[in-house]
């Protein structure tokens, strides 16, 4: 995707202390992401308010902690990553389509009989839902990526091996015994997050990933709103 360029002196914040983070810091910005899934669970009687409670439990002490610097993490989407973030969409609904009739071969596929009560509030939510997945995605991402630069000094290493970490760790907080097997979370979820993955070490703007996961949602909502 040569056509497409970015912003090349942007940097992954927090690996190399930029800024730093101290470890109690890190400790309280990990204990968050379980609390942010029970404070998830506590409220789902309505759906806005718990997906605004998942995010917020997981944004604001990390801005908090980023000294309110919200460039660390967000910048202003241009052209080109609003570009990059549908044809992610694109990639990963083909992709995604692909790896369910193979898994489907195989009786992998992932069973859900619970009917799904969707409407509009449902997609309103999903503005604050996502955000907060790419969150709860990001925040080990940067905690893993200091840790292992702390003891390579290579920074692309310690990308590669903290995104192979924080995949697996999204791919099974998908996992239910009872509606997904081991195989359908991993390609799914979490090979399938490898999209959205690119997108941020491309850009290392967080709104690119969200776009793209946001948009691979909000479809799949409409579609079974529609009845499709």
């Amino acid at each position: 995707m040569k056509f497409l360029t970015f912003d090349e002196e942007r940097d992954f914040p927090y690996y190399m202390h930029n800024p730093r983070i101290s470890k109690g810091a890190w400790f309280v910005l990990l204990l968050l992401i379980p609390l942010s899934y029970i404070g998830y669970i506590l409220f789902s009687f309505d759906e806005l308010l718990s997906s605004i409670i998942f995010c917020m439990v997981l944004l604001i002490p990390l801005l908090y902690f980023s000294n309110w610097d919200y460039k660390l993490i967000f910048h202003k989407p241009t052209k080109n990553e609003i570009i990059l973030a549908v044809l992610m969409f694109v990639i990963y609904m083909v992709y995604s389509i692909a790896m369910a009739s193979a898994l489907e071969m195989f009786n992998l596929l992932p069973v859900d009989e619970t009917p799904l009560n969707l409407n509009i509030i449902s997609l309103v939510s999903l503005f604050f839902s996502m955000m907060g997945e790419e969150l709860l995605k990001f925040i080990p991402l940067m905690f893993f990526m200091r840790v292992f630069f702390k003891y390579t000094n290579k920074r692309n290493l310690s990308f590669v091996s903290s995104m192979v970490i924080v995949l697996i760790f999204f791919a099974f907080l998908h996992f239910d015994p009872s509606s997904t097997s081991i195989a359908s979370v991993l390609l799914l979820q979490g090979v399938g997050s490898l999209v959205e993955m690119y997108g941020y070490a491309k850009t290392k703007n967080l709104f690119v990933p969200y776009m793209s996961h946001l948009f691979t949602d909000a479809f799949s909502f409409i579609l079974i709103m529609l009845g499709i």
